[in-house]
């Protein structure tokens, strides 16, 4: 059986941690940020652990880990 492939569009938006689990970067913070507040920036600026509902999508896109 030939090996599965690593969906590569999910591979560039996600990291994984030394524990198994799956990052992703915050949505909104690339533009019209004057009217969002600095606290409001300073969380898109962090990255945000990927929900548990979304864990078996990510095992269909990572099949090897990353």
């Amino acid at each position: 059986m030939p090996k599965m492939k690593t969906r590569k569009a999910a591979a560039k938006r996600f990291k994984q941690t030394g524990t198994g689990k799956f990052m992703h970067n915050r949505a909104g913070g690339r533009h019209i940020l004057t009217k969002k507040s600095a606290k409001r920036k300073r969380r898109l600026g962090q990255v945000a652990e990927v929900k548990s509902t979304e864990n078996s999508r990510m095992k269909a896109c990572f099949p090897y880990g990353l």
